[in-house]
């Protein structure tokens, strides 16, 4: 089991934990992570882009000049790709991007990327994340002491005085040990939580 350190949120080291190697510290596979992020970014698009054939352009019934004699090259229709104002080859229509991935697969995802993150130190365990009310600079004083730019905050359960003081940090997110996705914890560089989301993520991942 990897033993990690366990710091207040002053950023002093009060601890250890140890963490579960079936959740932080499996073998990591690279596939799947790739594979739950094109998932995750796929099922966000909406999918709406939408141009017109020529057979959807206005206009173009009648041939601009006859077959031969003009000199010029043949032409049926002034709304042809080629023409200015004509219709688009292949032209992008509404679609569903989205497209299934397993549970199994999902968990193996996450699991990878928790351990990448014990692996380069990029994990920081406290022994307790609670605020007496929701005030931002408690969050950004927290995290200077740990030097911290780009973090993600994994509760173990909804709290709104950490929830509404992230809000305001734009390279600050906090989500619950339930809807942990792979694209957040690869997006923010460092994942901060307690040792009850610790508990959490052992629990709901095992």
């Amino acid at each position: 089991m990897a033993n990690v350190k366990v710091y207040n949120v002053e950023g002093e080291e009060v601890s250890s934990i140890e963490l579960k190697d079936s959740i932080f510290g499996i073998k990591i596979n690279e596939h799947l992570v790739h594979m739950a992020v094109v998932h995750q970014l796929a099922n966000k698009r909406q999918g709406t882009q939408s141009t017109k054939t020529r057979a959807e352009v206005r206009g173009g019934g009648r041939k601009p000049w006859r077959q031969k004699g003009t000199g010029r090259a043949r032409q049926g229709s002034i709304r042809s790709p080629q023409w200015k104002g004509g219709g688009v080859v292949f032209a992008p229509k509404p679609r569903d991007y989205s497209f299934k991935m397993n549970k199994k697969e999902r968990v193996i995802a996450i699991k990878s990327v928790l351990t990448s993150k014990v692996n380069t130190d990029k994990l920081i365990v406290l022994d307790e994340l609670s605020f007496d009310e929701i005030k931002t600079k408690q969050i950004k004083t927290m995290l200077d002491s740990f030097k911290i730019d780009k973090a993600l905050i994994i509760l173990d359960k909804k709290d709104e005085n950490v929830t509404l003081s992230a809000r305001n940090l734009p390279k600050v997110r906090t989500v619950l040990s339930n809807s942990i996705s792979v694209y957040d914890v690869l997006k923010y560089d460092t994942v901060l939580l307690s040792k009850e989301a610790v508990a959490k993520i052992e629990e709901v991942y095992a």
